[in-house]
């Protein structure tokens, strides 16, 4: 990188950390806030707030700035529990509007090769909320990768012996694409998975 100041260097090298964000991305983003100074507070401000307010529930471990999280302490269905990788994962079941239970986060996914061992994720708080008699459902929402695939295969063998209700998400071809453009493994799950009409 070019060198113009010590400050706007060290300003490219701290965002640059941030995930998906690349040098040219960096400088970009460097180069608008020297345009737009106004913004630099409200960002500073911004993050301090974030680092001094937000932290996890201490029941589902979701992100948060009252504890227990607006989920947990509100009116949901006690007895359905979705079991999801990251804080993030939430929002995009949320989005659907088609679940009404409660969460619990990982923080994670199992992937022995990076050293991400059971003990490193919340499944022991995870087996404790089961304890209770409360929860009927468990849905695995992990992601439809290795790790998550391991996970959900890992969840279920704890799980299953509890008597409780295990699910999966569905996967299978996405709504408004064309098959012709459908990777073979994905056109595989939806084959095996098919329901009846």
């Amino acid at each position: 990188m070019l060198h113009f100041s010590n400050s706007l260097t060290r300003l490219v090298g701290e965002l640059k950390k941030l995930p998906g964000v690349g040098e040219k991305s960096a400088l970009r983003l460097a180069f608008h806030l020297l345009k737009h100074p106004e913004n630099i507070d409200a960002l500073a401000e911004s993050l301090t707030q974030v680092r001094e307010r937000v932290r996890f529930c201490s029941v589902c471990f979701a992100i948060t700035e009252e504890d227990p999280c607006w989920i947990c302490s509100g009116e949901r269905d006690g007895a359905s529990l979705c079991v999801v990788e990251e804080p993030q994962d939430i929002l995009a079941i949320e989005k659907s509007r088609a679940f009404r239970g409660r969460y619990h986060v990982l923080q994670g996914a199992l992937s022995p090769l990076s050293g991400v061992t059971p003990a490193e994720l919340r499944i022991a708080e995870l087996m404790k909320r089961l304890e209770g008699g409360e929860i009927r459902e468990v849905l695995i929402a992990t992601n439809f990768s290795v790790e998550g695939e391991a996970t959900a295969l890992f969840l279920t063998k704890l799980i299953k012996p509890l008597s409780i209700r295990v699910t999966r998400l569905a996967h299978g071809i996405p709504i408004g694409s064309d098959l012709e453009y459908v990777d073979a493994a994905t056109v595989q799950r939806a084959v095996e998975g098919r329901s009846e009409l």
